[in-house]
């Protein structure tokens, strides 16, 4: 029995290639059955995401061959297309490309936590198509436990790595529980839909959503349960944000010191942070001269993503030591199984000699044997055929000079040196 792990992702191939390779819902299911069926697959699973493609396969023997010819023919590419760009990790080493990636160290940022929410619907399509046995439903359920492990242990995820994540970051320092205060979003871009995901799970009050176009804002706003107005309007909202967050591609400014000195007083003096992420900018620099606003460009973001980055990459190395760890763990209890057999067999062997000299004590009980006498002749002869044939191999073993078979039984039947 073999593990591999064979895919493409961001580091081994662009775009245009990891499109290619992709497998969407409406087929995956097909895929994982038709993958399974092949010669040599015993076990199937497939993840698949913007940013990697990946094969995880159960085999009686080991060869990618088989699973990388099965990708071809699937997508239709010839061998050129797709064999600069794939990576190939058997046994130990998928094992370990597992772990990595389920806790976000292989990821194009470094500590992600989606990514493990992926491996999970992967798994879960796969054992929904019947193609998850004993060997891949314990090793992704051990990839869950280290990734799990990993983010509790580590700082991985702690530290702000996006403009978007380190604002929301910022928002907490300074209001410590969102739950009471509200956000401005300005704009309906990536960023903005990033903050505004990262602002909703952080469990932000309330959410406005200001856009020059009012659909947009309203369909973003709609996903996070946020109110939508038109650009036009935002001013009039102002003073009920405790956090501005500015992403538009303006120009010019749209945020004036009149209008925020404005809200401030209506505030009452209540602390505003704003955080300007635009390229120029659409807030205007003489905010930052006003008391109560705390004002962070882009260039301020940069710092603490910066800061944040070197943080992730530091725990990464205690996570890699995790890793290390759990990878051992998961190859021993792989190498187990191949005692299972030979562990069933020696019960079973044990079981039967046990019934057969029970079915003869019965039977001298019943003709009215002394039952002290049958007892002891019971466990006399079930302890000379249960080590008959070791203590044979054992002797012919040390008339061979086979010391290795004998210090096997001594370590197997736990015998110390004193009992020589």
């Amino acid at each position: 029995m073999s593990l591999l792990a064979l895919g493409i992702n961001h580091k081994t191939a662009p775009v245009n290639v990891r499109e290619r390779v992709s497998f969407n819902p409406d087929n995956l299911n097909q895929a994982l059955q038709d993958l399974a069926a092949r010669p040599n697959v015993t076990e199937a699973a497939i993840l698949s995401t913007c940013n990697r493609t990946e094969l995880y396969c159960g085999l009686v023997v080991p060869d990618d061959r088989i699973i990388i010819d099965w990708m071809q023919q699937f997508h239709a590419l010839k061998t050129e297309e797709l064999m600069p760009y794939v990576y190939s990790h058997p046994d130990q080493m998928a094992v370990r490309h597992m772990l990595r990636v389920a806790s976000g160290l292989d990821s194009m940022v470094l500590g992600e936590p989606q990514i493990l929410g992926q491996m999970k619907q992967a798994f879960s399509v796969a054992n929904e198509a019947g193609t998850v046995g004993k060997l891949l439903g314990r090793l992704f359920q051990h990839t869950f436990s280290v990734a799990k492990q990993v983010r509790t242990d580590t700082q991985i995820g702690a530290s702000p790595v996006s403009v978007a994540f380190a604002a929301v970051n910022l928002a907490r320092q300074i209001f410590s529980n969102l739950q009471s205060h509200t956000a401005l979003l300005i704009g309906a871009g990536e960023t903005i839909e990033l903050a505004a995901r990262h602002l909703h799970e952080n469990g932000i009050g309330r959410m406005i959503i200001a856009n020059r176009t009012l659909a947009r804002a309203q369909q973003l706003a709609n996903e996070f349960h946020a109110y939508a107005v038109g650009l036009t309007d935002m001013p009039h909202h102002l003073a009920e944000a405790d956090i501005v967050i500015s992403s538009t591609a303006s120009t010019l400014p749209i945020l004036g010191k009149g209008a925020v000195e404005s809200a401030i007083k209506a505030r009452k003096h209540r602390p505003m942070l704003m955080v300007d992420i635009a390229v120029p900018r659409d807030i205007e620099p003489e905010v930052d001269e006003l008391e109560d606003v705390y004002l962070y460009t882009v260039d301020n973001m940069q710092e603490i993503i910066d800061e944040g980055l070197r943080s992730r990459q530091e725990a990464a190395k205690q996570a890699e030591e995790i890793i290390d760890t759990q990878v051992t763990h998961f190859m021993g209890w792989l190498r187990s199984l191949n005692a299972v057999s030979t562990i069933r067999n020696v019960r079973e062997r044990a079981e039967h000699m046990a019934q057969a000299e029970l079915e003869k004590a019965r039977l001298l009980l019943a003709n009215g044997g002394d039952a002290e006498a049958v007892l002891q002749q019971l466990t006399r002869n079930l302890t000379n055929k249960l080590l008959h044939n070791p203590s044979a191999r054992l002797k012919q073993a040390g008339y061979d000079g086979r010391m290795d078979i004998v210090d096997a039984a001594r370590e197997l039947f736990n015998l110390k040196d004193a009992d020589l």
